[in-house]
């Protein structure tokens, strides 16, 4: 994992509350932080598959079953880690998954399900935990968005649809949230190595006259060369950094060739956007290493938000 840089003026004891950590980005990120001393509630709708952080971390971690379509499991997780810690200082929203299919193929309980777990399960996790925020007035709220919150693709429309409306939730939080100092932060990844994808449920046959083929659209979702590791480094980073989001940049050191990287994040107007970045990208925004300048973000088009690009 990536060394992180710690601010003096930041607190390493903070708890952080994780939903999907049993596998990808979730897990990475809470063995990122029960690390570096700091605790963490872990949750996962399969419990077991995370009990060995409790061996490694009996004392830090706690580890919570949760599915977060079913709100009394929500409240549940919610009240055994205020109990256990005192508090909650740090939530991550991670808990989705990626529904393939056309629009036209996929039936009402495909794309409910959707929703169901990828908007309204992070909604109402953070509806749960929100009274302890408040009463601390402190607080980080991580929401896992994508790539696809702000860029449609083939074939993953209701995913595409789930994550938008994720950004817009966010956006609105932000606002609500600021003046009891709450933060929100969106994090769109790229493709990382995460069950996200292996579990996906299969596309359905298409029976749509001269569809095109899903295989190009499963192929992408599938292949994910990126390190979770890296990912989870960069939003402690981002977290740690005690000041606007905006004005912040992680530099993070690459590998070589094409593979999914996170040799450039760009932190601006609350969205950490871990890009897809080749070579010629990073020349383009003349990141170097460990640089702490921010990349100017592109021009919006009228009515269109700034945005991180890679």
């Amino acid at each position: 994992m990536i060394p992180l840089r710690r601010l003096p003026s930041v607190s390493y004891n903070r708890v952080w509350f994780v939903t999907g950590a049993s596998a990808g980005l979730g897990r990475a990120l809470a063995l990122g932080v029960l690390a570096r001393g700091e605790q963490a509630a872990v949750t996962a709708r399969m419990p077991e598959r995370v009990r060995d952080v409790i061996e490694h971390y009996p004392a830090q971690a706690l580890v919570l079953e949760l599915d977060v379509t079913r709100p009394e499991q929500v409240r549940k997780a919610v009240a055994q880690a205020s109990e256990r810690f005192g508090r909650i200082d740090v939530l991550v929203n991670n808990a989705g998954y990626a529904q393939l299919g056309a629009i036209e193929e996929l039936d009402d309980a495909q794309i409910r399900r959707q929703f169901e777990t990828n908007v309204f399960g992070l909604i109402d996790v953070t509806r749960a935990i929100l009274p302890v925020m408040r009463h601390a007035r402190s607080g980080h709220i991580i929401n896992v968005s994508s790539i696809g919150g702000f860029a449609g693709q083939s074939h993953l429309g209701a995913y595409n649809s789930s994550k938008f409306a994720i950004e817009g939730f966010s956006e609105a939080l932000a606002q609500e949230l600021a003046p009891v100092g709450i933060k929100v932060t969106i994090v769109e990844p790229g493709r990382f190595r995460t069950d996200g994808a292996g579990g996906v449920p299969a596309a359905v046959p298409t029976d749509i006259a001269n569809s095109a083929p899903v295989g190009g659209a499963t192929r992408d979702i599938v292949r994910q060369p990126g390190d979770p590791a890296i990912a989870a480094a960069a939003i402690i980073a981002a977290v740690d950094a005690d000041v606007p989001l905006r004005e912040t940049q992680v530099g993070m050191k690459h590998r070589a060739r094409k593979l999914l990287r996170l040799s450039v994040i760009g932190l601006c107007e609350g969205r950490l956007a871990l890009a897809d970045c080749d070579c010629q990208s990073r020349n383009n925004h003349k990141a170097k290493e460990d640089s702490h300048e921010i990349p100017s973000a592109p021009r919006p088009r009228r009515g269109q938000a700034h945005r991180c690009r890679r």
